[in-house]
C-alpha cells in the first residue's frame, strides 16, 4: 500500500490515507473507485498467496460502492470475482450503513438483552445475584453500539425497562414491587445508589471519548 500500488482514501486535507482495516481474520479495503485500483487489490492478494501459501477466497468477499450506481458495482464485482454488496450490512456484529436514528435498527441490542436474561433464569436468583449479573454482564452488552452511535431515547428507555424489571422481579410477570426509584438505584454508590449507572450517560460518555 505504501508503494502507491493501491490508492486509499485520504481522511482529511493533509491527513493520513486509509487503505485497509484489519481485525483478526476480517479485512476491509477502502480506496478510490477505479478498475485499476480493484485489479491491483487482486494482484496484491495473489502475491500474498505466493508468499504465504494462504489463498484468499474472493467468492466470499463483497464489493461496496459509496455514491456508485448498482450496475457499476455489479460490473466491478464481476471483475473481482466477488459478490455485489448492499447497504446496510453487518461487520463484526455491527450494522454499517443503516440509519441508527431508527429504533428498529437497535433491535439486535434489545434482543441480546432479553435473551441473556432468559438464559440465566433470573427469577430464581437473589437480589445479590441479579446485582452481580447486571454489573458484570448486562451493563456491558450495548457498549459496542454505544461507542459508535447515539441511541434514540426510546431505545434507552426500553433497555432501562429491561434492567429495572430484571432487578426487581427477575421475570416478565405483570406485577412486581419496586422498593426504590430507579434513578436512585442507578446512582453512584457515594450518592446512595447501587452504582448501576445510567445507560444514557454511558452512551454520551463513550461518544465523547
Amino acid at each position: 500500500m505504501s508503494e502507491g500500488i493501491f490508492e486509499g482514501l485520504r481522511c482529511t486535507n493533509g491527513g493520513p490515507i486509509l487503505s485497509h482495516l484489519i481485525y483478526a481474520d476480517d479485512v476491509v479495503f477502502l480506496g478510490r473507485w477505479s478498475l485499476e485500483n480493484a485489479l491491483n487489490i487482486r494482484r496484491i492478494l495473489r502475491c500474498f498467496f505466493l508468499a504465504s501459501g494462504l489463498k484468499v477466497n474472493l467468492a466470499k468477499y463483497s464489493m461496496f460502492g459509496v455514491g456508485i450506481n448498482d450496475e457499476e458495482i455489479k460490473f466491478m464485482a464481476d471483475c473481482m470475482n466477488c459478490k455485489k454488496g448492499s447497504f446496510p450490512f453487518k461487520h463484526l456484529g455491527l450494522i454499517v450503513g443503516a440509519n441508527m436514528n431508527l429504533i428498529r435498527n437497535w433491535k439486535p441490542v434489545i434482543d441480546i438483552f432479553k435473551s441473556r436474561l432468559s438464559i440465566w433464569k433470573a427469577k430464581s436468583l437473589s437480589y445479590g445475584g441479579r446485582f452481580t449479573l447486571l454489573k458484570s454482564v448486562l451493563n456491558s452488552l450495548p457498549t459496542y453500539f454505544f461507542s459508535l452511535y447515539k441511541a434514540p431515547a426510546k431505545v434507552i428507555d426500553a433497555l432501562e425497562r429491561i434492567r429495572r424489571t430484571f432487578f426487581w422481579k427477575g421475570s416478565d410477570d405483570n406485577s412486581y414491587m419496586s422498593w426504590m426509584a430507579w434513578e436512585k438505584v442507578i446512582a453512584p454508590i457515594e450518592y446512595g445508589g447501587l452504582g448501576f449507572g445510567s445507560l444514557r450517560n454511558a452512551n454520551l460518555a463513550m461518544l465523547s471519548k
